[in-house]
């Protein structure tokens, strides 16, 4: 963290909390955004606010951005309202004296603030098909609240950041230049991808044939990014809404499905650990379809389970390309980091294609639960 607390007493100046300062200090385990947990003294009560400084190198039209959050979180508030817990369920964005939802400080830093939705906490590691199906659940019905958000699309915080067919193409330039030596050391994964090419496209042109709908999406459905009751471990509030723009469905639930199906670490060398667990799967499918399936088109439900092999594959595709161009996007803290990286995502797709028949019915089961009310 790069700011001391006399900065962030100065930042919370420009926003109108009631009350006097207490205390700063850095919170959570995110990597993109400075954030601190900043305590107020309200008529005798301590009440916290999250700050947040927008990473604007990464985010590069952080108004824009916030311009997205106001309109996601406005919105489900106003579906909200009547709920007792409403507060809990969605991030609230504190704006300015002035009436924006940020503040441009004088060194070009771009602040947020909300309230502290106390009582829940984010996990790193998911551990039990509850927290999958919890979770799945609150990222369908984030997804839920915001089918008939008015006001136009949404701006893209991240242009094609799902679009597999581009990241292939990276992929083949990488591949062409191989710049750092490197081809002939990923040669198993290099026919890997090339023997899947016709898959990239297959989720983009079902939408440019207008049988999947564009939609609002998170793009960044990991566990921790959704805020679980500590009293009744309930998936409360879905945050980090940074890359909430225009996208499909599926891809929200193919990165669910990547990041919460195999028991190992996104680097494991030993890929023998690697594995999609399909207990973790199905808790994932019936906790999002319990919200999805009011709003989901068949065709949406149908392709579910290849979601997670396609979201899975492209993360793969991006780990290849960078090992292939010498490490320069993603950190790394060892020779060949990327190329672990990349081998895990690829033995996690092939499991979750050796399993193909028993994901669809996985997904049937699921679908005929819906039906009956059973979720």
């Amino acid at each position: 963290m790069k700011h001391d607390i006399g900065t962030i007493r100065n930042v919370a100046v420009e926003f109108p909390i009631y009350g006097d300062f207490i205390s700063g200090a850095p919170y959570g385990s995110g990597h993109i955004n400075d954030t601190y947990a900043v305590a107020f003294n309200q008529a005798g009560a301590s009440l916290r606010y999250i700050f947040q400084r927008i990473n604007h190198e990464i985010f590069k039209d952080p108004a824009a951005l916030m311009e997205n959050i106001k309109r996601v979180t406005s919105h489900q508030a106003s579906k909200l309202v009547g709920r007792s817990d409403s507060s809990r369920r969605t991030l609230t964005v504190v704006e300015t004296r002035s009436g924006l939802p940020y503040h441009l400080d004088e060194g070009g830093n771009y602040w947020r603030v909300y309230p502290m939705i106390e009582g829940a906490q984010s996990h790193d590691v998911l551990e039990t098909p509850t927290q999958a199906f919890n979770a799945a659940k609150a990222f369908g019905g984030f997804q839920k609240l915001l089918v008939d958000l008015p006001g136009g699309r949404l701006q893209e915080t991240i242009p094609h950041f799902h679009d597999t067919p581009k990241r292939l193409d990276a992929f083949k330039e990488a591949l062409m230049r191989d710049s750092a030596n490197r081809a002939l050391d990923a040669k198993p994964e290099i026919d890997f991808v090339l023997a899947r090419v016709p898959m990239a496209s297959r989720l983009l042109d079902l939408h440019a044939a207008g049988k999947i709908p564009e939609r609002v999406t998170h793009n960044d459905t990991k566990l921790n990014n959704v805020l679980i009751d500590e009293v009744t471990n309930e998936g409360l509030c879905v945050i980090d809404l940074d890359t909430v723009m225009p996208g499909l469905a599926l891809y929200d639930f193919g990165d669910m499905v990547r990041t919460g199906t195999s028991p190992a670490s996104e680097d494991e060398r030993d890929l023998s650990k690697v594995r999609a667990r399909l207990d973790m799967f199905t808790a994932l499918l019936e906790g999002y379809l319990s919200e999805a399936a009011a709003f989901l088109n068949d065709t949406e439900k149908e392709l579910l389970p290849f979601s997670g092999m396609l979201i899975t594959f492209e993360i793969g595709i991006r780990f290849l390309t960078d090992f292939l161009s010498g490490d320069v996007y993603f950190k790394t803290s060892r020779p060949g980091h990327n190329l672990d990286r990349c081998r895990t995502q690829f033995k996690l797709v092939e499991s979750l294609e050796s399993q193909e028949e028993a994901l669809n019915r996985a997904l049937s089961t699921a679908l005929e639960k819906t039906s009956a009310g059973e979720l």
